[in-house]
């Protein structure tokens, strides 16, 4: 027997994620610059970080925290949920970023040989936390080919066709990869219907704040759905690793399975991390749309980069900080071949659309440079793209 062959089944026939390889392909390359990772250029609030750099050395940082997170931080989410999402029935959950809150949702309301419903593109993680957990019926809808939006009328003949229906709806709102923000009532029609069969519906709001053009992000709320929020991007805390899960107060059970699977998984998130999140909390979401206010340039700066594809072919955008972009048609392109070769030859890093289900496209973060180091990576990209355009993939 071969040494894979002891493994397990179900995390063999997991994709390896899509960061790593890219991480892979980019290593030891200087000269690359990322428009990959769907990170933000700021730090977290400097006040926060002063406030929890005097609590290093206080005992409680160093011990095991309640499982669902300090008292004080749940607190704090429960009324901001209240006051900026207009959820009044859900109970908080802390978790170690939005992934594991993920997976223990997964874990808590899944089971192997249950059919779960996603829409491509979809987020490559949350494809992979189905995968690894046994999960082998995941139903992929299609998006809008001019919105990317939930194809609904798919979904409710999914819903209604599928015995027994999916346990599980995700979308992420707005979108990885896409940027693509559903609208409320959209938003409430996919919740109506998962409601109407008794699925689930968990959403991923990990940008809600993320909002361009003069749009408002939204939440949905019932006994059947469970929204994910994450600090990760807003105050720029990725390696703090905070995330929390808005779970249905009224739903018997739910707050006690789940707390089995976090117990399990990381007991608590990070006791230094929840008081970082907790100081950053205080200041408030005008801290946080200031800072995304400063990513309206670079959008704008990477939609240019883009106009080598050609009219019609940039999609998203309205939210979060994702362009989604698709190759010139008729060439069937391989896009990571087309990822490996911008990397190499013109040094700008992308994420290729087969890592989300939609080969041939292409994902651009505009999130994780400041303005001027972004314009060289966009005139990176501009220039791969033309000369693609021009004369082809060319290695």
């Amino acid at each position: 027997m071969g040494s894979s062959e002891k493994l397990a089944t179900r995390v063999l026939k997991t994709e390896m994620p899509i960061m790593v390889k890219m991480q892979e392909l980019i290593k030891g390359d200087k000269n690359v610059v990322s428009l990959a990772q769907g990170v933000v250029h700021w730090q977290p609030p400097m006040q926060a970080l002063e406030k929890v750099k005097e609590l290093v050395f206080e005992p409680v940082i160093s011990r095991y925290g309640t499982d669902e997170g300090i008292p004080e931080l749940r607190e704090a989410l429960i009324k901001k949920l209240r006051d900026e999402n207009n959820l009044h029935k859900s109970s908080v959950m802390v978790t170690a970023g939005a992934n594991q809150a993920f997976v223990s949702l997964v874990l808590t309301l899944c089971d192997p040989g249950d059919s779960v419903v996603m829409f491509a593109p979809y987020y490559f993680n949350a494809y992979m936390s189905f995968q690894m957990t046994g999960i082998t019926n995941i139903l992929v809808g299609p998006g809008n080919p001019e919105t990317l939006h939930p194809d609904a009328d798919w979904l409710e003949r999914v819903l209604s066709e599928t015995k027994p229906p999916p346990k599980l709806v995700t979308v992420v709102n707005p979108g990885n990869p896409s940027g693509t923000y559903i609208p409320e009532p959209l938003l409430k029609r996919i919740s109506d219907l998962c409601n109407s069969v008794g699925s689930w519906l968990v959403v991923d709001n990990t940008y809600e704040y993320f909002m361009y053009n003069g749009l408002k992000h939204s939440c949905v709320e019932g006994n059947h759905i469970v929204n994910v929020f994450s600090f990760s991007k807003a105050y720029g805390m990725m390696g703090w690793r905070v995330g929390y899960i808005a779970y249905p107060s009224e739903v018997e059970k739910f707050a006690d399975q789940l707390l089995k699977v976090q117990d399990n998984i990381p007991i608590c998130a990070t006791i230094l991390s929840q008081y970082l999140a907790l100081y950053s909390l205080e200041l408030g979401p005008q801290w946080v749309v200031e800072q995304v206010k400063s990513l309206d340039k670079n959008r704008e700066i990477v939609l240019k980069a883009l106009t080598p594809l050609g009219e019609g072919s940039v999609k998203g955008g309205e939210g979060s900080i994702y362009l989604w972009a698709k190759l010139p048609d008729g060439n069937a392109y391989d896009d990571f071949k087309v990822v490996r070769w911008l990397a190499n030859k013109h040094g700008v890093a992308v994420i290729p659309g087969s890592a989300s289900g939609c080969s041939g496209n292409l994902r651009i973060s505009f999130g994780g440079l400041t303005e001027n180091v972004c314009r060289e990576a966009a005139e990176r990209l501009k220039n791969g793209l033309q000369e693609l355009v021009t004369y082809g993939l060319r290695e």
